[in-house]
């Protein structure tokens, strides 16, 4: 299965994302289009199996900082944080985005 990109586009489907991470592990993904390294990051978690929620910069910045003020996580872009049972277990910035670690969290291998 490909890596299926999906679009967050409103603070309900954000909040949706946080309840159904009590049941999976949910990746959200804060995109650039105008950054060549958002554009890099992005193709390197091209290789993930699995579903990557997509917040892009350009059309939801209101979106990422909601993020932000949810997880207590500081607002950056290309940004990659992994949501379990509500909270976020996982944050990297930049080139320190780990495809492997995201797929091992959506594959449910990840320490407590």
């Amino acid at each position: 299965m490909p890596t299926n990109f999906i679009r967050v586009e409103s603070g309900e489907q954000l909040s949706q994302l946080f309840e159904a991470s009590s049941d999976r592990s949910v990746v959200l993904f804060k995109h650039s289009s105008t950054c060549g390294i958002s554009a890099g990051v992005m193709h390197d978690v091209s290789i993930i199996d699995g579903d990557i929620h997509v917040i892009s910069m350009q059309t939801q910045r209101p979106l990422a900082m909601e993020i932000a003020s949810r997880t207590g996580i500081r607002h950056e872009s290309p940004q990659a944080i992994v949501l379990v049972g509500g909270k976020p277990v996982y944050s990297a910035s930049h080139y320190d985005i780990e495809p492997a670690t995201l797929q091992s969290y959506l594959n449910g291998k990840y320490a407590e």
